[in-house]
Parts: C-alpha cells; sequence; structure tokens
C-alpha cells in the first residue's frame, strides 16, 4: 500500500461515519499553547477541542504535516522523522471511547486486513486521582483482543497533553503492530521493539489549569491520530520508514551524490544517509512557511536542521551545495499534495543555497579549531566562539562532543550566550507557549486587543500589514506583523489610539459562520488561508475588523480595559513586533 493510496482509505473511511474532511494546518502553530511547530493535529484545534463551534461540525478528519525535534538523537534509526505526516480524526463532544476505539479496530483488521493476532495495546494505568482505564481494556476485549494482548502503562506512555503548560489533554490507547519475522509472542511485552506503535486514541477529558490541576472538561472529546510514514511501512513488510515512497526516492538522490549504492552503504553512512534526507525534507516544508534561517526561534531549527545536514554531508564526502538538489526531489515527489512547495519553490531554494554557502565557508575552519580542543572538557567559551564566530549550533557541538567523548559545559554556555543575545531553547525540550497561553477570560481578551490592534496597524501604516506569529498570554500580547520599517512614535501613537477608541465604543462582538469565499468577500482577514475548510468563523467587531478566526474572544470591546504599546521592535528580515498590554 503506498501513502497515497492509505490517505484516500483514511479519509475516505471516516468521511462516511460523517466526518467532515478539513485541510491541514500550517506548520506554524496558532491559537494555542505548544512548541515552536505544529507537533500533533490536535494543535490547530485547541479551541474547539475547549469548546468552540467548529464550523464544520462536531467529527472532523484530516492529514496535518508536522515537525518534532524531540526525537532528533533517534532519527537515521528504522522509524524516527523529524517530518511526518499525521492521518487524525477527532470528536468534538459527540462520540468517546467505544465508538473511537471500534471505529479503529475496524479499520485496522477490516480496511487495511491486518490480522488480529498481530495487534497489540496498550491502556493508562492511572495515576493520582485519575483513575485506571478499565473501560477502554473492556471494549477491546469486547472486539475479540485477548487479555495478555492489552498492557497498562503510565503517564510517560498513555497519557496525551497539554501542549504545553494548560490546556486539554487525557489518557490515551494505543495500538501496537508485530514487525519481527517470527511469530507474534501470545504476550504483549511493550518493551519489544518489533511491537512499532502506528495508532493513538486520545480521550481528552481533563483540562489542565494554571495550578496544575486536571479538571474534567464538561465537552470530553477524542484525538487519534496514525503516522502515515510508520503504517505505510509496516504494512508493505518494509524494515523501515525510509523503505516507503517518497522517502526511499530522496534517500537513493543523497546516495548517488557520493556515487554509492544504498545497498552498498555501512552501517554509519546509512544513519548519514537518513539523517541528510530527513532533515532536508523537513527545512524544505519549513521554508514552504516562509521562515528564513536564523538564530531565535523556528528559524533556530530550521538553521539547525540544514547545517546539521551539511555537516553530514561533508563527513560523507558530498560535493559542496546539494541542498538544493535534494530539495527538488522533495518538491517533486511531494509538491502534488503540497502545492505550498511548488508556489514557494523560488524561496525555498534560494534560502537553502544561502544558508549551505554561509556555512559551507566555514565548517571547515569551525571543525579545525574543534580539533585544537586537547582536554576532556569543551568550557562554555570555546562552546560559544563554535556558535558565534563558525556557526555551530550548540546542538552540533554536544553531537561532535559526544562521537569524541568529551564533556561540555552546557550551563556555562548559556549564560554565555544570555549575555550577548535571547534566544528560545528551541525543540520538545526547550518550550515556548505560541499563540495562547491558555483559555482563560483574561487572555480571551488580550486576543480579542490583538484583532483590533491588527486592524490599526493596517490603517496606519498600509495594507501590506499582515500577522506574521502571535504569542499571547494572560500578562501580554507578542505580535509579529509585516513591515519593512521601524514604526514612528506617532505612528505607534496613532495605533494606540484607534484601538483604545474602538474599546470605548462597547462594540458587541460578533460570530457568524459562512463559506470562505462569501469571508473574503466581506472582508475578513484570514492569516493561514490554506487551512480553512468551506466553512469558517468569521469575527466581526463593527465595521472596523472582521477576522477569521477560531476564537476564544472576548463579547464586548468595553470588556477589554485600557491599550497599550509596550515596545516595538524587529522581529526578522522584513517583520516587526510588537508587546502590548491591557490595563
Amino acid at each position: 500500500m503506498t501513502a497515497k493510496e492509505l490517505k484516500h482509505k483514511y479519509l475516505d473511511f471516516f468521511q462516511n461515519r460523517d466526518h467532515a474532511v478539513i485541510p491541514g494546518s500550517s506548520l506554524l502553530p496558532e491559537n494555542d499553547p505548544t512548541v515552536l511547530f505544529t507537533t500533533a493535529g490536535m494543535h490547530p484545534l485547541v479551541p474547539y477541542l475547549l469548546g468552540e463551534k467548529h464550523p464544520a461540525g462536531k467529527r472532523l478528519a484530516d492529514i496535518q504535516k508536522c515537525i518534532r525535534t524531540g526525537d532528533i538523537d533517534e532519527v537515521g534509526d528504522d522509524w524516527h522523522l523529524t517530518f511526518f505526516e499525521m492521518l487524525g480524526n477527532w470528536s468534538l463532544g459527540e462520540y468517546f471511547k467505544e465508538e473511537a476505539i471500534k471505529m479503529s479496530f475496524e479499520f485496522l483488521t477490516k480496511e487495511l486486513n491486518i490480522p488480529l493476532e498481530k495487534l497489540a495495546f496498550t491502556c493508562f494505568e492511572g495515576e493520582g486521582n485519575i483513575p485506571k482505564d478499565e473501560e477502554s481494556a473492556r471494549i477491546w476485549q469486547l472486539l475479540g483482543v485477548k487479555e495478555e494482548r492489552i498492557a497498562f502503562l503510565g503517564k510517560k506512555d498513555n497519557w496525551w497533553g497539554p501542549a504545553g503548560k494548560t490546556g486539554p489533554c487525557g489518557p490515551d490507547t494505543e495500538i501496537f503492530f508485530w514487525v519481527g519475522e517470527e511469530t507474534p509472542p501470545p504476550s504483549f511485552d511493550p518493551s519489544n521493539k518489533n511491537w512499532v506503535e502506528i495508532w493513538n486514541d486520545v480521550f481528552m477529558q481533563y483540562n489542565k489549569n494554571n495550578e496544575g490541576e486536571y479538571v474534567e472538561l464538561a465537552q470530553k472529546n477524542v484525538d487519534t491520530g496514525m503516522g502515515l510514514e510508520r503504517t505505510v511501512a509496516v504494512l508493505d513488510n518494509k524494515k523501515s520508514v525510509y523503505e516507503i515512497e517518497p522517502l526511499s526516492t530522496i534517500v537513493s538522490q543523497v546516495a548517488a551524490l557520493f556515487d554509492v549504492s544504498f545497498e552498498d552503504l555501512e552501517k554509519e553512512q546509512i544513519k548519514a544517509v537518513r539523517i541528510i534526507s530527513d532533515h532536508l525534507r523537513a527545512a524544505v516544508f519549513i521554508l514552504s512557511e516562509k521562515v528564513v534561517p536564523a538564530n531565535v526561534e523556528q528559524g533556530y531549527v530550521l538553521r539547525r536542521l540544514i547545517r546539521r545536514a551539511v555537516r553530514y554531508g561533508r563527513s560523507l564526502g558530498i560535493p559542496e551545495m546539494f541542498t538544493g538538489k535534494i530539495a527538488e526531489v522533495v518538491i517533486a515527489e511531494m509538491g502534488g499534495f503540497y502545492k505550498e512547495l511548488r508556489t514557494n519553490r523560488d524561496f525555498i531554494m534560494d534560502e537553502l543555497a544561502k544558508e549551505e554557502e554561509k556555512f559551507s565557508s566555514t565548517l571547515e575552519k569551525g571543525l579545525k579549531e574543534f580539533e585544537k580542543i586537547k582536554t576532556g572538557k569543551i568550557t562554555a567559551p570555546e562552546a560559544f566562539k563554535l556558535f558565534a564566530t563558525y556557526g555551530f549550533p550548540f546542538e552540533m557541538t554536544k553531537e561532535l562532543a559526544k562521537e569524541r567523548k568529551l564533556e561540555i559545559d552546557e550551563e556555562g554556555f548559556w549564560q554565555e550566550f544570555g549575555k550577548h543575545q535571547e534566544i528560545s531553547r528551541q525543540g520538545a525540550e526547550k518550550k515556548f507557549k505560541g499563540g495562547l497561553a491558555d483559555d482563560s477570560e483574561t487572555t480571551a481578551k488580550m486576543h480579542t486587543a490583538t484583532h483590533l490592534m491588527l486592524s490599526a496597524l493596517r490603517k496606519v501604516l498600509g495594507g501590506h500589514v499582515f500577522q506574521k506569529g502571535a504569542n499571547i498570554t494572560s500578562e501580554r500580547i507578542r505580535f509579529d506583523f509585516s513591515h519593512p520599517e521601524k514604526v514612528t512614535p506617532e505612528q505607534l501613537k496613532q495605533v494606540e489610539d484607534l484601538v483604545n477608541a474602538e474599546i470605548e465604543k462597547k462594540i458587541p462582538i460578533v460570530c457568524e459562520e459562512m463559506g470562505l469565499e462569501e469571508a473574503k468577500e466581506k472582508g475578513a482577514m484570514g492569516v493561514f488561508e490554506n487551512k480553512y475548510g468551506e466553512k469558517v468563523k468569521v469575527y466581526a467587531m463593527g465595521e472596523f475588523s472582521k477576522e477569521i478566526c477560531g476564537g476564544p474572544h472576548a463579547s464586548n470591546t468595553g470588556d477589554l480595559g485600557r491599550f497599550r504599546i509596550v515596545k516595538e521592535e524587529s522581529s526578522s528580515s522584513g517583520v516587526r513586533r510588537i508587546k502590548a498590554v491591557l490595563e
């Protein structure tokens, strides 16, 4: 079965069970507490999981592109990827455990014809005041699953969320497929590497609040996810996700760059080729979102991926300026389904070439500098010099140190780094809250003020202004927007005055559902238009602001208080950043 066939089967199956198929969202998260990138299909749906009404209904299904860097050290083995596609279906307060489990079981055993003896299952064993999930185990057994094929595990394995510090979360039940050549053992041992997870049903019945408490949600949701690449690989009896299309084609092209067939590669060379293939595929998708390599946030992740790929390329003896060749393969193989790859091809190729050229000019010198380190520990100044002078992301220095069995002063590096510039600690282990930090009333007011501010900015600066990112907490607004130059104090005062004038008018905030084209005709703005379905929600504040958005919002502009801009600064090339508060 090909990836394309599995996508069609999955969406058709759930569409026939009254699920609306919605478009996947941007890799850049919006309106939820999250890591730097969309890491799961539920991220764009956080407002709806918390009770907002979705214009497409209560049953949804989609294919979501995702980036995860938490397992980056595992990339290059048989199963881990940085970029992957997630098949997902949701119930927003309608069906729950029984129907979700039965549909998962039916799809796997009937649609995909997987023998039951090749499947095993895990359920949540309970922790604190959250009970053991006996119900899910009972449902599996009623479907014919033997008790010895069900294991109960703790929060580390069978709990999902919240995506940030607060938000929807809950226990899950996971489905595993036997990939070993021998007959599957009667009893399920989750530590046996021949059992590979292919599906996850999350029962979002709790909301973790700011005090760290798990509160029962009034609306209990189901969030399921099936990793496309893993599932295709195991169904096709492949030993690795890198053996399926389009990854196998990308891998072959990387191997061809140094005139060796993939079959003739040594073990360490295979790992290097896989890392290059994975990282450049991920980089192409991030670049398609118009993110540029940088030393902060998403740009830092992008830079790390490109430079890590280049470093491995040099270790294999691949000639310089090869990243564009692999990018062309990614675009050719995946640009049919993901049109943004083709639309933004020139941008992708230009940025890759610039980044590879920039790093290549210092890579050899940096490696020579690294070889000068003779002691058993890399000091903070040495690590920082590799970063600042030779462009080595700190994670690359750590990786090189590990290869050479050297210790590294990590704490000292970050202290040294902090003296020079702010940086978000990227990756799954270094989170920042993107979009809305929580679902509190105060944060909803801040979100509402952000809509007013965007409209005011467009009135003062011009129609070229669009939202490029937002980070909203109950304390402040951080808002990025397109603008080529510094905003003057006089212009900022105009923006403040316009927003406060609308607040003083005490305008009711109206939400309407309508078709996307109708929303555009009415002048509603959208941030990531490629993610919208046929029906959207438009929040209007009189004639001043109309935006396509998932919410949540205040009910009246008069509830916001006084709006004040605290700071205006550069975010990246052609992008400015405003920090603002409500008083």
